[in-house]
């Protein structure tokens, strides 16, 4: 199993959400807010924009897939949030050990 980390700008993740409602027995994610900063505010050429905020708003989205479904879930996160410019977002695939499913006890890649 695998898991899916990504921060994306908030107003995509409708977006996102709407593509992945497309990937066959998608099993589901979780969303929540996040605040964070990447590199440019730390490099001298930072803009005004960087100046007058601490931190950039993201949506954090976090799931669990099948290896198998790994690639087409990337991709559809990363084709709903592309477009060329700065603050597309980052996206990050994570080894899952095990999954355990609480209700019933079961292990295993199905618990995805």
């Amino acid at each position: 199993m695998k898991m899916i980390l990504a921060f994306i700008p908030p107003h995509r993740l409708d977006r996102v959400t709407r593509a992945l409602e497309h990937v066959e027995r998608f099993p589901g994610m979780s969303v929540s807010d996040a605040r964070g900063f990447g590199h440019e505010k730390l490099s001298p050429s930072h803009d005004v924009r960087d100046q007058l905020e601490d931190f950039t708003e993201a949506a954090r989205i976090e799931c669990v897939v099948p290896d198998a479904m790994a690639d087409e879930v990337i991709e559809a996160v990363r084709s709903a949030t592309h477009t060329g410019g700065r603050g597309d977002g980052k996206l990050f695939v994570l080894p899952v050990l095990e999954g355990l499913r609480i209700k019933t006890g079961d292990r295993g890649p199905d618990v995805a």
